[in-house]
């Protein structure tokens, strides 16, 4: 199925939008190194998405919480400290400009998360790009976690417009992939990850950089 440009583009917000830097610093604040960073959040979403399959539910900071008590001795004050770092996140510098892009080619923004609500509000307001993003969605809402299809279609529900389109854009091959069996459009490029997975059918679109993926959907023929 050929693509169109987008009415509506989602972005994922940890790592895609928000840069995880004072999680890590935290990390460094209660002893630990800050490369143990992504064995925990890979650790949470192992810890979410299996609770998700077989049927239950957690919410990413109790996985997180879960995921930091599988992969250190911390106590639970230091977890908290770790955890409340998420509070404090920021966007990375390319966010701006990107979102700015979209809302001038008469494109709605929305933020697309499992993560804690408040969170994604939280780093827009701090990169002073609130106004810039229509609304901003958590799956808690529906007590889903992605990849699951019923969250990429509820995103789409929420904006009143069909999967076909609604992009995702994601520095996560896994998102994507999500995105795109349930219809969306979507796109990757690298930031967390530096290759998007081979064994994933490929991505609409791939892009060096966020502002390519952008480029990219706006480059899409017109429905």
């Amino acid at each position: 199925m050929s693509r169109t440009r987008p009415e509506v583009v989602a972005f994922d917000v940890n790592e895609t939008l928000l840069d995880l830097a004072p999680v890590r610093a935290a990390l460094v604040e209660v002893g630990r190194p800050e490369t143990l960073l992504p064995t925990v959040f890979a650790r949470t979403l192992l810890t979410g998405v299996a609770a998700a399959a077989v049927g239950s539910w957690c919410r990413f900071r109790d996985a997180f919480d879960a995921a930091l008590a599988q992969e250190s001795d911390l106590g639970p004050r230091e977890r908290a400290v770790v955890i409340e770092a998420f509070a404090e996140l920021a966007p990375h510098r390319d966010v701006e400009p990107a979102l700015r892009r979209l809302v001038e080619s008469e494109v709605r923004v929305v933020t697309l998360t499992h993560g804690s609500p408040g969170v994604a509000e939280a780093g827009l307001e701090r990169g002073g790009i609130t106004p810039l993003v229509e609304r901003s969605l958590s799956s808690e809402a529906i007590r889903a976690w992605k990849p699951a299809r019923e969250v990429y279609l509820w995103a789409a529900g929420s904006c009143a417009v069909v999967p076909e389109r609604m992009a995702l854009v994601a520095a996560h091959g896994w998102d994507v992939l999500g995105a795109q069996r349930a219809g969306l459009t979507g796109a990757w490029f690298p930031r967390s990850e530096r290759v998007y997975p081979a064994v994933y059918e490929p991505a609409h679109v791939t892009a060096a950089d966020l502002a390519g993926a952008v480029d990219a959907l706006l480059a899409l023929p017109a429905a």
